[in-house]
């Protein structure tokens, strides 16, 4: 789905635009006068791009393969959002544990998250994404099982988990065996996937919703245990991380990962070059060096302070702006705009899981294109523009059809401006941002954030819908919205093209860091293009 165009995206994204193949990574475009070019050449040529291909190909199945895991989150975000209304009626339980039991999830997956650095320098990123899954299959069967509130938390708690193991280690994955000109798409994948989760998700809740009360959402949380079987699958594809590999000296193995992932072997040493000089400040540190990380990362050097800002700061804004509290509570959302019966409410948040999900493969299409930070300003400032007309509609509009329409077009809307910018750019910023040595740890730091801000938003939407009304909660986050634009400009640098190595030393100079390459006006052209 968008195959067709993301073929023809743009020279420096995944695909290429001179070119009826995909493009993952060359920088190299040859230009050549049809006179220049002999027969040798040609053949050079085609094998060259026959190479090249299969490079490609194989790049591009590992990042799918990769974010598996993620549909695993996309998924649990989405049924239980239709789930809680089967659950509730079957066991009777209270608001404040609707709250819980939707909002737990992201506050135990920050120790998920938390341990995920550690695990994943331990074992490799590779185990670390199978670990991962299998603790949220674990967590999905006792779920579907669970007999009464305390056991269905049971199964919560380790769901919580393993989505904190994977949403943390996808992007670091994704990015340490990407090519720089193609990092950007790729590591977007673990994005496109929480929303294609998302969306079966919906549909899931649509197509059960006339089973019995006690069934129904039971078997909506048992599919979710599907994508880990493919996941086992895969393990027998993807490589482990080159980077990994040299920070444990197996520099054969990573040689060996970085030929079928780059499309030279001059790009290859290159490459390999490039992370050993990373990694050589870490040799004569294993003893402390975890003490010494987390040292680095709680009184950081001015360099690793900017980081952190950047890093964490764009994974709080993501969620603080309400993005969970709309997909979780988009059955609440729509029958405060009047909607009445569940199967009607049901099929309302599909056509949300649609948009989510069309208006993510915009974003692979773009990110390596135009940059990070021109879709960032489209999409805070679109969100907030949605977010606040969101509001207005429910407040002034009432239960009519105008109401009801323009409650739909602006919760569409809103995770649409989300899926073409600071949904995927986030995870993409996040896993570009920090240096090897701290990559894991910081990442691990960041998707923490981004797990409690979702706790707290979900866990305390529905009481505060009560206080202030849903219209009322939702200014507030048009509110939040409108300040993460300025955090934008002021905080999150371009990184577009740029290699691991070069994003870490615009860090090092507070003038690069603050003075972006990228304007407004940018921002603005896109807007006219599209």
């Amino acid at each position: 789905m968008g195959f067709e165009e993301n073929r023809n995206a743009g020279q420096n994204g995944v695909f290429g635009s001179d070119s009826s193949e995909f493009q993952l990574g060359s920088k190299n475009k040859y230009k050549r006068m049809k006179s220049e070019v002999t027969e040798e050449e040609e053949e050079e040529d085609g094998s060259f791009t026959k190479e090249n291909r299969g490079t490609k190909k194989y790049v591009f199945a590992c990042a799918i393969f990769a974010s598996l895991n993620s549909v695993l989150l996309g998924y649990d975000v989405g049924v239980m959002s239709g789930a809680i209304l089967f659950i509730q009626e079957d066991l009777k339980i209270t608001v404040v544990q609707q709250e819980l039991l939707v909002g737990i999830l992201s506050i135990i997956s920050l120790l998920g998250s938390l341990a995920g650095g550690k695990t994943s320098d331990a074992i490799g990123r590779k185990w670390t994404i199978a670990f991962a899954a299998f603790i949220f299959q674990t967590g999905a069967a006792v779920m579907a099982l669970a007999p009464s509130y305390e056991v269905l938390m049971i199964g919560r708690l380790f769901a919580g988990i393993g989505i904190g193991f994977g949403v943390m280690i996808a992007p670091v994955y994704i990015a340490e065996i990407s090519p720089s000109v193609a990092r950007g798409s790729l590591t977007s994948f673990p994005e496109i996937f929480i929303n294609l989760g998302i969306l079966l998700g919906y549909i899931s809740n649509y197509a059960f919703s006339g089973l019995p009360v006690h069934i129904s959402w039971r078997v909506m949380l048992g599919v979710g245990i599907i994508p880990s079987v493919f996941l086992g699958f895969a393990l027998f594809v993807i490589p482990e991380s080159p980077r990994w590999l040299v920070m444990q000296n197996r520099i054969e193995e990573a040689r060996i990962v970085l030929t079928k992932t780059n499309e030279s072997e001059k790009e290859v040493e290159e490459r390999l070059a490039e992370i050993q000089l990373a990694a050589a400040g870490m040799a004569n540190a294993e003893n402390n060096e975890a003490k010494a990380i987390w040292r680095e990362i709680l009184n950081p050097s001015p360099p690793v302070r900017r980081m952190l800002i950047t890093g964490c700061g764009i994974q709080c804004f993501q969620q603080i702006t309400g993005i969970d509290a709309t997909v979780y509570y988009s059955p609440t959302i729509f029958k405060n705009a009047g909607i009445k019966g569940n199967t009607q409410l049901l099929a309302a948040t599909v056509i949300v899981g649609v948009t989510k999900t069309l208006f993510i493969l915009v974003a692979i299409c773009l990110i390596d294109k135009v940059g990070r930070k021109p879709l960032l300003y489209v999409s805070t400032i679109g969100m907030t523009t949605c977010l606040l007309g969101l509001s207005l509609a429910l407040a002034f509009l009432g239960n009519g059809k105008l109401g009801i329409g323009l409650a739909i077009l602006a919760v569409c809307g809103n995770v649409a401006f989300f899926s073409v910018g600071i949904g995927p750019v986030c995870w993409v910023l996040s896993s570009e941002i920090f240096p090897l040595r701290l990559r894991a740890q910081a990442s691990a730091l960041g998707a923490v954030g981004s797990r409690v801000s979702s706790g707290v938003i979900t866990m305390s939407f529905l009481s505060v819908s009560r206080a202030i009304t849903v219209a009322g909660t939702f200014f507030v986050f048009s509110v939040i919205s409108a300040l993460s634009v300025v955090f934008v400009h002021t905080c999150v640098p371009e990184t577009k093209g740029k290699s691991l190595e070069e994003i870490e030393m615009i860090f090092h100079h507070e003038g690069e860091w603050q003075g972006s390459e990228v304007e407004m006006g940018d921002a603005q052209r896109l807007m006219q293009k599209e």
